[in-house]
């Protein structure tokens, strides 16, 4: 990672269950279970698939998962385009 973090963890960890804070976190109630969803994640398959190069450029240029993110910009776009 190329981000500094200033937390102290070692503070951090040496913290018991009650001495943290988490007075600003709302609970979980039964309408947030009701809306969530379970999922699994699925396993990627290799596939070739031909792309200009600048689109490669770019998508290399935003980090090393650069393969990943272009398998989530395609599972968004699928999504987006799915008919019901």
């Amino acid at each position: 990672m190329s981000n500094t973090s200033n937390t102290n963890w070692d503070k951090v960890d040496s913290m018991t269950e009650d001495e943290i804070d988490t007075s600003d976190i709302p609970p979980l109630t039964e309408e947030f279970f009701n809306q969530s969803q379970w999922w699994k994640p699925v396993e990627p398959l290799n596939v070739l698939v031909h792309v200009d190069r600048d689109t490669l450029n770019w998508f290399q240029a935003q980090g090393d998962d650069y393969e990943t993110r272009m398998a989530a910009a395609l599972r968004l776009y699928a999504d987006a385009h799915k008919r019901s």
